[in-house]
């Protein structure tokens, strides 16, 4: 067993720092490998804390400590204690009331592998603080608590220098607003801006600027807009107003995650920030505007008001994806996003709940915080804000968001404080809705219904899931939006939301004919719905539901159902399925975009949780080959109307990254995949050809190399692309991703030696490594080669970069839902990474919980 072992961090152990600070004066003079860092704090007493004397305890990682100061006098070394996680300075040497703390360090930004901290990407100079990188430049209280003023000096040669806040001079920043020291930025480099202005809505001027390499400015206009929309939206929806007199967007190349919303400088993965039509997909556009919303967002929920502990993160995170998909929803469609959320939350969130790494929204323990960063906090961190909106409605909604940023404007907050405002301002209980933040699991709603004499009784009934977290679980409120279809597809009552908060509970409602139910429309919670209903039912809903969340869950329903039977050797009738599908496809009131979704069949994984779900044990070359021959049968049935509706998407104009134009290409590509089942790539071919953007071309590729088509495309896209660095991420991606699962190993051995393999730099590696633990035929190959691959990629990255390799651990969570000899082979790879020499408390964390 790896002796590499630490200590878990507890809620329950939370209590306030011994001193607050007031003010922190750094002073940067940049080299590569021997930065100079100087820091003056101004400390105060907390009056909270009646235990004086107290010693000076302050966070610090990899710091070489060139002298310190209290109050301008130097300590020796015999009055300080160093150890590998900060220094301790005794009580006796501590004023305790207010004091000055100075200090010189020494860093190697350019040793700083792990990309936290300052480091260098590609030449430039930046910074990544959340959670703990703060520490990893000065010694400091590194805690979100901790807020204060920053005054910044920066001495480089380079002609780009950037912090936070307001712009004094060259090299010179003050932010007037007090913050966590994980909300620091430092940029440095040769940089230039795409620049832009805003005006707010009390009429003040704010200067927008994006810097990026040169050469680089063509492709931030899409990024620059998206921000004004982000603003504008913001003040109408929420009354938030920015408070700088400027906003900076910085892209980096290397950076561990999607971007960092550090005040007034929020530091961006390059892929969220650089796009045109002909290195982005749509979805790049999408992702782009979705997440430039999140981190601007965080300016009033995460940087003026900010979580108390790291237990509290979802209180940031989980409200400020709500309003991003709040926002993409206004911005583009409410079905369709709806859609795509749910459809990644049971994809990442459902099985993290139902798995290993299952936690609550609000963790008790940690042992590493940057493995907490998750869907459960992030995502169902939203479900939870979306919930709690619909129980309470919009007015008062946002009449407690009002109060919420009112009475805690510049403070560190808590679950218990974000509950207290809605409870003053609505009036209400939630002491049991907050019960979502502690307790682990998705709840399972079982449903029964019984119809007699005109009156219609709806029963349900919640099942905790109880799990290794907490086996005393209680019942949460669950409100479940109900719809009530007659006979004839019309609706006969009018939609109601179901308070579901005992165990078992019963709703009656006089009605004069049985009604067909139409449950949980719009995902109004994040449960699973056990409900025996048969395939006939499943149909009706699929043609007549009105809640475009529904209708489509109708039709994904039946899709699994046909899959499952045919995998089982006990087919069923798809003709009436075929049938709606024909309807569809003809019907022009329908928004393209949603539209595709109906007609995307559910993805491998959800195929392989169902099986496991139902009891059996899913094989995923079974079901590959169940999705492909479903592929072709619907192809074959529909392949007129599908080549029809290919052609009358054409689109003729140039461009637009609209969610019109993007619906369009959206549903163009997905009919595509049909017609390639159908005519060998033909069509695919010629679209690769003529593509003028990257959405059709990168599809187009990708349907060449799963029908294992044989030209010189992906060469030929490599050529056109090859000086792209975004655009070469994906041309290895796509390669493995449509790889037949048979020649997957191969190919991606063969790409992990390519010359433009860097696999230091995580996007790359994501899109390799990554995509291969994506693809399940292949990553689950009966010998177990594929998990030997990845876990020997995973050992070598955590020498480096052990952020990324814990997340990517992650791939190994489902290993108890296969067959007991690929179980084997899988913990034994795991069991593999858990003994390697230096391995990181990151990793270890996480393959420890996977093996329990």
């Amino acid at each position: 067993m790896n002796s590499n072992k630490a200590n878990k961090i507890l809620l329950s152990d939370y209590k306030e720092p011994a001193f607050w600070v007031e003010s922190v004066d750094l002073d940067f003079k940049l080299s590569p490998t021997n930065t100079r860092v100087k820091s003056k704090i101004k400390f105060i007493n907390n009056p909270k804390r009646s235990d004086a004397p107290h010693a000076l305890e302050l966070d610090g990682r990899m710091l070489k400590l060139i002298s310190a100061e209290i109050n301008g006098k130097k300590l020796s070394s015999d009055q300080m204690t160093l150890h590998s996680e900060g220094l301790i300075v005794s009580a006796e040497y501590i004023p305790q009331d207010n004091f000055t703390w100075t200090c010189e360090v020494e860093i190697n930004p350019k040793g700083n592998t792990a990309l936290e901290g300052l480091y260098i990407s590609n030449g430039m100079y930046c910074t990544q603080c959340e959670a703990q990188g703060f520490r990893k430049i000065t010694y400091y209280p590194d805690r979100p608590d901790v807020m204060a003023l920053f005054n910044v000096t920066i001495d480089s040669k380079h002609p780009t220098l950037l912090s936070n806040g307001n712009k004094i001079c060259h090299g010179k920043w003050q932010d007037p607003w007090v913050k966590p020291a994980y909300l620091f930025a430092l940029v440095a480099g040769d940089l230039v801006s795409f620049d832009d202005t805003f005006t707010t809505m009390s009429g003040r001027k704010i200067d927008l600027q994006i810097y990026v390499r040169d050469g680089d400015q063509s492709k931030c206009e899409y990024a620059m807009d998206a921000l004004k929309r982000s603003m504008k939206w913001d003040e109408e929806v929420y009354k938030r107003e920015y408070d700088l007199d400027l906003f900076m967007i910085v892209a980096v190349d290397d950076f561990n995650m999607g971007a960092m919303e550090n005040k007034g400088l929020n530091i961006f993965n390059s892929k969220y920030v650089l796009a045109s039509p002909e290195t982005a997909t749509d979805r790049d556009f999408e992702l782009i505007e979705g997440i430039i919303a999140h981190e601007y967002f965080h300016n009033w929920t995460g940087n003026r008001i900010t979580c108390k502990n790291w237990f509290q993160l979802c209180l940031k995170e989980g409200l400020t994806v709500f309003r991003d998909q709040q926002f993409s929803s206004d911005q583009r469609s409410h079905a369709v996003k709806r859609i795509e959320d749910v459809i990644q939350l049971r994809a990442r969130q459902f099985r993290e709940d139902s798995g290993p790494l299952a936690h609550p929204c609000r963790p008790e323990k940690y042992v590493e915080i940057n493995n907490f960063y998750t869907s459960t906090v992030y995502e169902k961190g939203s479900e939870i804000i979306g919930m709690l909106k619909l129980l309470v409605g919009d007015i008062r909604y946002y009449k407690a968001l009002d109060l919420y940023f009112n009475r805690h404007d510049g403070e560190a907050c808590t679950i218990e404080d974000w509950i207290k405002v809605f409870e003053d301002s609505c009036e209400i209980d939630l002491t049991q809705f907050k019960l979502w933040y502690s307790q682990s699991g998705t709840p399972k709603v079982t449903v029964k219904e019984d119809f007699n004499d005109g009156i219609f009784e709806l029963t349900l009934i919640q099942d905790q899931n109880p799990s290794t977290n907490r086996k005393d679980k209680l019942p949460q409120v669950i409100p479940i939006k109900t719809g009530f279809i007659g006979l004839d597809g019309k609706e006969i009552l009018p939609e109601i939301v179901l308070n579901l908060h005992n165990k078992k509970q019963t709703f009656q409602f006089k009605i004069n004919q049985r009604p067909v139910v139409s449950l949980l429309r719009g995902f109004s919670a994040p449960v699973i719905l056990d409900r025996k209903i048969n395939i006939e039912t499943q149909t009706f809903l699929f043609e007549n539901d009105s809640d475009t969340f529904n209708k489509w869950e109708a039709g994904r329903n039946i899709s699994i159902e046909l899959l499952i039977s045919n995998i089982n050797k006990n087919p069923i009738n798809s003709k009436p399925f075929l049938e709606i599908l024909s309807k569809l496809i003809v019907d022009k009131s329908l928004d393209p975009a949603y539209l595709s979704l109906l007609l995307t069949l559910p993805s491998q994984e959800t195929i392989a949780q169902t099986i496991f779900d139902s009891g059996n044990v899913p094989d995923p070359d079974e079901i590959f080959l169940a999705l492909e021959d479903m592929e072709r049968r619907i192809a074959k049935s529909l392949i007129n109307q599908l080549t029809n509706l290919y052609e009358d998407l054409t689109i003729h104009t140039e461009y637009r990254p609209d969610a019109k134009s993007a619906g369009q290409r959206s549903l163009r590509n997905t009919v595509l995949k049909y017609i390639t089942r159908i005519d060998g790539g033909k069509t695919a071919f010629q679209q690769f050809k003529t593509a003028d953007n990257m959405t059709e071309q990168l599809s187009s590729l990708g349907l060449i190399i799963s029908g294992n088509i044989k030209n010189s495309c992906a060469k030929d896209f490599y050529t056109q692309w090859h000086s792209d660095a975004l655009v070469i991420d994906k041309w290895f991606a796509i390669q493995i991703l449509s790889a037949n699962p048979s020649n997957a190993l191969n190919i991606v051995k063969e790409l992990s030696s390519h010359a433009d393999f860097n696999w230091r730099n995580p996007n790359r590696f994501r899109s390799v490594i990554g995509s291969f633990a994506m693809s399940p035929p292949a990553f689950h190959m009966k010998d177990g080669s594929g998990y030997e691959f990845v876990s020997d990629w995973i050992i070598k990255l955590d020498q480096i970069n052990p952020q990324t390799a814990a997340r990517m651990c992650g791939v190994f969570e489902t290993w108890k839902r296969y067959d007991k000899k690929r179980q084997t082979l899988i913990t034994t790879q795991l069991r593999k990474i858990q003994v390697s020499p230096k391995l990181s408390k990151d990793t270890l964390e996480i393959v420890n919980k996977i093996l329990v």
